[in-house]
């Protein structure tokens, strides 16, 4: 049963498998016209770039780097939203999604940093007022965690969208007899599945700025 239950979030379905197309399905159908001229969407998406703007301004010294974080949190929140559509493949709930973001991301701010802002990225290794005998210590500590940072960025993304998808699944296999319960509540897993993946999308790109401010 566990083999199924997890073989519904296999991307390899066959030779011709287009799983992967899903991530980027909904900018290839919508049409060019539709990011020039003003309409509703438009309209919607600016007052959410506004908003977004707002917030990065507390976590960001500049905001040369607020348009590359508002598209990767709108990327990832399409595919959040996308997976929420019956037979529509979550792409967001698999590592090499996640991780291919996150990773490439921490990599560029940790060259940059240590080659244009060398004192100040590595000051960060040790917390000001800590005791000369923990010094060594916090350095590796503060060196492990910030190792750490993709992988635990990619794994809080995809663990957090599977876990949904998982009860669902695992609702779905149960017995046909209560069906008015378990309409509502699937429609309470559907409201919740439906806030955490904005939650998430904006988490990624809270902590994608501030390990940015960081460097």
């Amino acid at each position: 049963m566990m083999t199924n239950l997890f073989s519904s979030f296999d991307p390899c379905t066959g030779i011709m498998s287009l799983n992967w197309l899903s991530t980027f399905i909904l900018l290839i159908i919508l049409p060019y016209n539709i990011w020039l001229i003003q309409n509703k969407l438009m309209i919607l998406l600016n007052k959410i770039y506004f908003l977004i703007i707002n917030e990065l301004k507390s976590n960001l010294n500049n905001l040369n780097t607020s348009i590359m974080m508002i598209s990767i949190m709108l990327m990832i929140l399409i595919n959040n939203l996308m997976g929420l559509i019956p037979y529509i493949f979550t792409s967001s709930s698999h590592l090499i999604f996640s991780l291919s973001l996150a990773l490439p991301l921490w990599m560029a701010f940790m060259m940059f940093g240590l080659l244009k802002k060398t004192n100040s990225t590595l000051s960060h290794m040790l917390p000001y007022g800590t005791p000369i005998l923990l010094m060594p210590f916090m350095v590796i500590i503060e060196t492990i965690s910030n190792l750490i940072r993709p992988g635990s960025l990619s794994v809080r993304l995809s663990a957090n969208m599977i876990a949904g998808h998982l009860i669902m699944s695992l609702l779905g296999n149960m017995s046909k007899m209560m069906i008015p319960m378990m309409m509502v509540i699937f429609i309470m897993l559907t409201m919740f599945e439906l806030a955490v993946s904005i939650i998430q999308s904006y988490v990624f790109m809270t902590l994608t700025s501030l390990y940015y401010k960081e460097v």
